[in-house]
């Protein structure tokens, strides 16, 4: 017996150790890329790099103000398009996940979810920007939506199915419609992890850069016209990149440092959410049970 307790404890240290060293190696990449960012773009992080439109090529200065702008537009329209359709499809798959049409609609979202951001870029460029003649924020915005479409929808599905049915029957008991039960009690339910869902989408769709080479294509000047080419944060990393320029590749590095910040927060924001909905639910789960007492 104590040979056998030995070993068991040799093999749960052994276990810790694999998955502290597995953690570690995970996180090693990140650190790397944060340190890296911070050593080349902290020291651009100026009032007008915020503040000021880009600088032609060699000339020292400028800023990513228009991008950052570009971005939002673009980040809103894309969760415009894609929320409501996605909250809708994800009640519908939930409530009717067993007929086929259901299944055909799940399997479609998971195709589309795993499709290349790229070809989602040329499609809405051949469905919007050459039927057009121009590149718009509206284009970049729909790619942008179709990106993100699925996870919402499937993450709509996922929340709605973890809502006890007692309150759907409770509610239909009641009186309620099956559509304002849906409505009204399931999706109230489900939203904050709905929530969670929708900033993990807005997080990606704030840092993709292929489908906007299609479709919003950037644009150096001061822009907020939807209908016109816009710039985008991502674009003009990008852009600067590659750029021979040292004055532009350093404000790559500062802009993917903003980037990478403005998602941080994004996803900061989606654990407040979970934490502040398990908090709710630990406030009033002993409440319930006093009242069934």
């Amino acid at each position: 017996m104590n040979a056998r307790s030995h070993r068991r404890q040799r093999a749960g240290r052994l276990m810790t150790a694999l998955t502290w060293t597995a953690a570690i190696v995970a996180v090693i990449p990140l650190v790397i890329i944060l340190a890296h960012l911070l050593l080349n773009g902290l020291g651009q992080l100026t009032p007008t790099f915020f503040t000021q439109l880009p600088t032609p090529p060699g000339v020292r200065g400028g800023g990513v103000a228009n991008a950052i702008v570009g971005s939002i537009i673009l980040v809103a329209i894309a969760m415009t398009v894609a929320v409501p359709i996605g909250i809708g499809a994800g009640l519908y798959l939930a409530e009717h996940r067993r007929r086929r049409f259901a299944q055909a609609v799940r399997l479609l979202a998971d195709v589309l979810s795993g499709l290349p951001s790229i070809v989602l870029g040329i499609f809405v460029w051949e469905l919007i920007v050459r039927p057009s003649g121009h590149f718009s924020a509206w284009a970049g915005g729909i790619a942008l939506g179709l990106l993100v479409l699925p996870l919402v929808a499937r993450a709509t599905e996922e929340m709605v199915r973890l809502v006890p049915v007692a309150l759907t029957e409770a509610a239909l008991a009641l009186g309620f419609s099956r559509w304002r039960t849906s409505l009204t009690v399931v999706l109230r339910t489900a939203m904050p992890g709905i929530v969670t869902a929708m900033l993990i989408a807005m997080s990606r769709a704030a840092g993709e850069t292929a489908p906007l080479l299609f479709t919003a294509f950037g644009n150096p000047f001061w822009s907020v016209d939807p209908a016109r080419p816009i710039a985008a944060l991502p674009l003009q990393i990008y852009t600067y990149a590659q750029s021979p320029y040292d004055e532009w590749r350093a404000q790559a590095w500062a802009g993917a440092l903003v980037l990478l910040i403005l998602v941080t927060m994004i996803s900061v924001t989606g654990r407040a959410v979970v934490r502040a909905r398990a908090k709710l639910l630990s406030e009033v789960a002993p409440r319930v049970g006093r009242f069934d007492e």
